[in-house]
């Protein structure tokens, strides 16, 4: 199978993809946590599914996000631990801090929820760039030991070793400063670029 690989346009155009999508997501957990969320302009690489985790140490929360309208395949997002149980606490109405201990099944469905939403409105948004109706399944959350990359790689059903890394740094308040990874095969990229020049000729 041949890899593919991404021109400077299309990665520009993920990357402007990426910034609206994301930049409305990011209106819609401030709502969810009561807090200022800034997500900065993203930063769109090529990546080997083997550099994924790169950013993350120990064991991260693993957000799988498929497709079932508008686009065929999966995306994943990236959170940190920390950065998942402050979430939850602001969503549970407290002050964001009150993260020690072990993450647990509340924090995951927590990220699971907002995640959901954050997605939803990305995907709205995707509708209305790309000129299809787009929708997400459920969320599919995991937490995930950075070691144990098996795990990774079987959540992508897919035989690419191409990904595509967009990385935001997101803060909220003072209590989070942190960098959101999504990730998604190349394959999809390159479909979600060929919509969005269709829809624009």
């Amino acid at each position: 199978m041949e890899e593919l690989n991404l021109t400077q346009e299309q990665i520009d155009i993920i990357g402007e993809i990426a910034n609206i999508s994301m930049g409305n997501s990011a209106t819609t957990l401030s709502m969810m946590v009561n807090r200022k969320v800034d997500i900065t302009t993203p930063n769109v690489k090529m990546i080997k599914r083997s550099e994924a985790l790169d950013d993350y140490e120990k064991t991260c929360i693993f957000v799988q996000i498929h497709y079932v309208k508008g686009l065929q395949g999966n995306n994943v997002l990236v959170l940190k631990e920390h950065d998942v149980k402050v979430m939850t606490d602001l969503m549970m109405g407290g002050d964001g801090t009150n993260t020690s201990g072990e993450i647990t099944e509340l924090h995951l469905s927590a990220a699971s929820e907002a995640m959901n939403q954050m997605m939803g409105t990305s995907a709205t948004s995707l509708s209305s760039m790309l000129g299809v109706p787009t929708d997400i399944s459920t969320p599919i959350v995991n937490q995930i030991d950075v070691e144990s990359i098996k795990v990774f790689e079987k959540m992508f059903d897919t035989t690419y070793d191409k990904f595509v890394k967009i990385a935001f740094r997101m803060t909220i308040g003072d209590l989070i400063d942190s960098v959101m990874v999504q990730l998604y095969p190349v394959q999809f990229a390159v479909d979600m670029c060929q919509k969005f020049m269709d829809k624009g000729q």
